[in-house]
């Protein structure tokens, strides 16, 4: 075995598995705290008025570029080969792949690039069919100037896949904080002197500086990793071949997921005013803990699992080792996410209405605002453990270089979100007699639906290839109980407490329901909470 594959290895144990994922954690919890204080800006700036929607209706279209061709495919596609290559200790085929990818994807991303800012007044009459007037005309204007600053965000996810492959994790994970900084910097130096549709535009602009930020904040490493790398449109390369075979059906894949997003945003489109920005304020909410704990795990097991994977052509190695290595990576990673997750599906159902506006109840966002985001977020949290869960499985078929299942599956999952989403949009509310605005909430219920229909799917779709694999129930109540009787808690000290400014009230309320649950795992033992202590340092290994 070489040393790389050696190094590899020891990265990859239960104990490697877990610290990668504490600095996946850490990274994305820094950058998405500086994500939350953006949005807190941005919504005392803008509340929920048109120029909020037409901004965050705008972003949705160059984001669809960069997760198109960006972190998940690139993940899903790249990282395996990248990784087995330097499982297998060939490091100049590893940089000549990366080299190749790199060029080829610069080039697709600059011609989509150009595309998106010349059909940019068509993409606004797909995306956003209820726009009209000044809105649509400023929707326009975003989407052209933000294009550019989404190609930038492409090239950082080569970045990201890199670091990633070599086990630098919390760099890559932390560049967003450069992003998220030119952003709220954009906001508080230009935001008390310009008027919402300039102000919008103005922002864009700061969007696109903070992409290039957070591209040169990774160089560096990434440049003393792949040191003696050629940029080349070689794609007859073996293994550029393959990075590009699995990148065609993940990037349909992805691109079913974002068409169910593409869906939301225009059924929210049609709703009364405020339901676009609405969802997006609720999305920044309910998408964190998938982030942090989804992703995180998901992150730093895709380069293990294809390590493992690897493994019968680095050395001797039967495919029930090989199996046996993944389920056990796959169940302890389902713990590891239902640990977390799970109490914080709780926490937002519960205590929402705190959270959101500790977080955005300022200037323009008034309390009536906060009722509204926090119902669109509980209809978020029906499907958010399925979210999370089912990102640990798709990194698993990916590891072991099948990207078609999960497109299948994303496919069914966007095909229901689509039919559940009309359905939960319009007629329901009428039918319950509410406000029609409130079908945004539907649409996020629906969504979590056909997320536990994909969750089902893949989870059976490995149970031939890995064997079984679960949270089990005992855990999963276990993790229930503790979390419900912290919110309770936590609860019962707001009526203790009484009605204060929210970022205050907010900070007891959170600190009670997280040390109860806490205290709850504790003397249930469970074993993640063990873990998380060993990471922090405040045990012996």
């Amino acid at each position: 075995m070489g040393a790389a594959t050696e190094k590899a290895g020891r990265a990859s144990g239960p104990s490697g598995g877990q610290r990668a994922a504490g600095l996946v954690g850490a990274g994305i919890l820094l950058s998405r705290l500086a994500g939350l204080v953006r949005e807190s800006v941005f919504a005392h700036y803008f509340g929920n008025s048109d120029a909020a929607d037409a901004f965050k209706a705008a972003f949705r279209i160059p984001n669809l570029l960069q997760n198109l061709f960006g972190e998940g495919v690139l993940s899903a596609s790249f990282i395996p080969v990248y990784a087995s290559l330097l499982a297998q200790g060939d490091e100049e085929e590893a940089r000549r792949t990366a080299g190749a990818v790199l060029a080829l994807l610069a080039l697709a991303t600059a011609v989509l690039v150009l595309a998106g800012v010349v059909l940019a007044p068509y993409f606004i009459d797909a995306i956003a069919p209820g726009f009209h007037g000044a809105k649509r005309e400023l929707t326009i204007r975003l989407v052209q100037i933000l294009f550019p600053g989404a190609g930038l965000l492409v090239m950082s996810a080569w970045c990201l896949g890199i670091l990633n492959s070599h086990r630098r994790f919390f760099i890559s994970y932390a560049a967003p904080l450069a992003w998220n900084g030119a952003m709220i910097v954009t906001l508080l130096g230009f935001g008390r002197h310009y008027g919402l549709y300039p102000l919008a535009e103005i922002l864009a602009v700061g969007s696109v500086i903070g992409s290039g930020l957070q591209i040169a904040v990774q160089w560096p490493a990434v440049r003393k990793l792949v040191r003696g790398m050629r940029l080349s449109l070689d794609h007859r390369r073996h293994h550029v071949r393959e990075a590009l075979r699995n990148f065609v059906p993940v990037f349909f894949s992805r691109g079913v997921v974002q068409i169910s997003a593409y869906v939301d945003g225009l059924l929210a489109s049609l709703l009364p005013t405020g339901a676009v920005a609405a969802l997006a304020y609720a999305q920044m909410l309910y998408l964190l803990p998938i982030a942090l704990f989804g992703m995180s795990v998901s992150a730093a097991e895709l380069p293990a699992m294809s390590g493992e994977a690897a493994q019968p052509l680095a050395r001797e190695a039967a495919p029930e080792e090989v199996a046996a290595a993944l389920r056990r990576r796959l169940n302890a990673g389902l713990r590891q996410i239902t640990f977390f997750v799970l109490p914080s599906v709780v926490a937002l159902l519960v205590l929402g209405d705190v959270i959101v506006a500790a977080i955005y109840q300022t200037g323009a966002f008034r309390h009536r605002d906060v009722l509204y985001v926090w119902g669109t977020l509980a209809g978020a949290t029906v499907g958010l453990l399925a979210s999370a869960l089912g990102r640990l499985y798709s990194s698993t078929y990916y590891a072991l270089r099948d990207t078609r299942n999960p497109l299948k599956y994303a496919s069914v999952r966007v095909a229901l979100t689509t039919v559940l989403g009309i359905i939960a949009a319009f007629p329901l509310p009428r039918w319950l007699g509410l406000d029609p605005r409130w079908g945004v909430a539907g649409l996020t219920a629906a969504a979590g639906i056909a997320a536990w229909v994909e969750y089902t799917l893949l989870r059976r779709g490995l149970r031939t290839r890995v064997g079984i694999t679960r949270v089990p129930a005992k855990f999963l109540l276990e993790v229930a109980v503790a979390a419900l009787a912290a919110a309770a808690a936590a609860r019962g000290l707001m009526y203790v407490i009484g009605p204060h400014r929210p970022k205050i009230e907010a900070i007891p309320v959170i600190a009670v329901y997280g040390a109860v649950y806490f205290a709850l795992a504790t003397v249930m033992q469970l074993p993640e909470l063990a873990a998380l202590r060993r990471l922090l340092g405040l045990t012996a290994r």
